[in-house]
């Protein structure tokens, strides 16, 4: 049965489950209804960061046009443009074993594409969620739903897995930004 985080809790994920190497994370999102005459397209970002918070290498940003880390650990299985349909609307494969040494957190966006010139926002996207898959057998360990907390932000750090100790937890983050993925690039080292 999986573990329903709130916004700031920790987990383990491998101390939990021993032997835990293969997973995938989810990323799920549906749009209100939206007469602004443009369609949604929102994307899943991945930063694979150092000790100090930074991507040291733009393999590390992981995205719908950089599809893997600079060692395959990390793999986006690809851009779904509508969000449409039930489940998760993008993936992200992580084999936590083979994550290079210098790698120590893993953080998770949700954007929203070209949000500016589309006048569009989280206040019109809802049931946004982030969960963690064994990879092995399907089972659905860590879910993280990020509720309607936000209006005008045009992307969110939905969640992290990091090390500690040897081993990975997972952070519930459900922080939002104004200036979108541009915003997060520059937090993150990028730009």
């Amino acid at each position: 049965m999986a573990i329903n985080l709130s916004k700031g809790q920790k987990v383990d994920l491998t101390k939990t489950n021993p032997g835990l190497a293969k997973i995938f994370v989810g990323l799920g999102w549906d749009t209100n209804k939206y007469d602004g005459g443009g369609a949604f397209d929102l994307d899943c970002s991945v930063f694979c960061t150092n000790a100090a918070g930074k991507v040291d290498n733009e393999k590390n940003f992981v995205f719908y046009n950089n599809k893997e880390n600079e060692n395959g650990s990390v793999v986006h299985n690809g851009d779904n443009r509508t969000g449409t349909g039930d489940g998760d609307d993008e993936q992200v494969k992580v084999n936590l074993s083979t994550v290079p040494a210098g790698i120590d957190k893993i953080a998770f966006a949700i954007t929203i594409h070209e949000a500016a010139e589309r006048n569009q926002n989280f206040g019109q996207v809802s049931n946004a969620y982030v969960r963690i898959i064994n990879e092995v057998d399907g089972q659905e360990l860590i879910r993280f739903d990020l509720g309607e907390d936000f209006s005008i932000e045009t992307a969110v750090v939905v969640g992290e897995l990091y090390r500690n100790s040897g081993e990975w937890k997972f952070s519930a983050v459900g922080s939002g930004y104004r200036d979108g993925l541009g915003g997060l690039a520059k937090d993150y080292g990028l730009a």
